[in-house]
């Protein structure tokens, strides 16, 4: 049997390289280290642009450019989806039909064509179904 995939959602990843996040980060680092471990991990080129944006500029301590540039550069051992225009099409079905930012539309869509079956993410609904993939809040109160 197979373990389930799991794509992560930029807040995530942030969460657990921004070392003041407190019980997030602990939470987010322990799910990360549980996808490396188990080689479940998914991601896609938007989550790790937008990781490297957020923890160089928003965090309140930022990483230095090199320290984040080393962070995306070991995600290159997890599958790594690159969106296409396909994508970008159907994440605007998604944003309309579910009425999602746009942004988050595209990352379902991302979780689904990379085949995961949950998207740990704190930015949508938690315990809801689109496209076939969980949204999984690792942070909400009934997960701990």
């Amino acid at each position: 049997m197979t373990a389930d995939l799991t794509f992560v959602d930029t807040n995530v990843l942030v969460y657990a390289y921004d070392r003041d996040a407190g019980a997030k980060h602990d939470v987010a680092r322990d799910l990360l280290a549980r996808l490396w471990a188990e080689r479940t991990g998914r991601l896609s080129t938007q989550v790790l642009q937008e990781f490297y944006w957020t923890v160089t500029r928003k965090l309140p301590k930022p990483l230095q450019r090199h320290a984040a540039q080393e962070v995306v550069a070991t995600y290159r051992a997890w599958p790594v989806l690159r969106p296409t225009l396909d994508d970008l099409t159907a994440a605007t079905e998604v944003e309309e039909r579910h009425r999602l930012a746009f942004w988050d539309a595209l990352i379902l869509v991302a979780a689904e064509r990379s085949g995961a079956s949950t998207l740990a993410s704190e930015d949508m609904r938690h315990g809801a179904g689109i496209l076939g993939v969980q949204i999984s809040n690792p942070f909400a109160l009934d997960r701990q």
